[in-house]
């Protein structure tokens, strides 16, 4: 990425396109209904932490675009990321691969019912969107709802 507009519009874009998955995640969330700490349907759990992982994936792949790391061809895999992101960001990396277990394997596989370990999850997912934030976007999004 050459200029600093050019790396303006690529934010705005993909953040915008991060937090529509986050948003469409916590619509799909309510629908599981919860029941103290424990979500109801697990049909639903494991569409909104599909959903919200996908937007992790495209703030990653924003993430590294901005950082000079070209496009590949085909489905990425978690090992791409954490090989990149270990030589970039380890922070990043950390928030990363909670966000994978939590979202992608706990919740989306395992469709796991417990929304305090779900609610980190998403926690995660909107720390690793922040990254992509354009600059002076007061756009902030809440985290889910207790």
């Amino acid at each position: 990425m050459s200029s600093i507009e050019e790396q303006q519009k690529v934010r705005q874009k993909y953040y915008a396109e991060a937090i529509r998955y986050m948003n469409n995640a916590k619509e799909t969330l309510q629908k599981a209904g919860k029941e103290d700490n424990y979500f109801s349907d697990r049909k639903y759990v494991r569409t909104a932490c599909g959903t919200a992982y996908h937007g992790v994936l495209i703030a990653l792949d924003t993430y590294l675009l901005l950082r000079g790391v070209g496009k590949t061809k085909g489905r990425k895999s978690i090992e791409f990321y954490c090989e990149n992101l270990s030589k970039i960001d380890k922070k990043l990396l950390k928030q990363v691969n909670s966000a994978y277990e939590i979202l992608h394997l706990f919740g989306y596989y395992d469709g796991a019912l417990d929304a305090r370990v779900i609610k980190i999850g998403f926690d995660e997912a909107y720390e690793i969107i922040e990254r992509i934030k354009p600059t002076g976007d007061d756009h902030k999004e809440s985290i889910i709802n207790n």
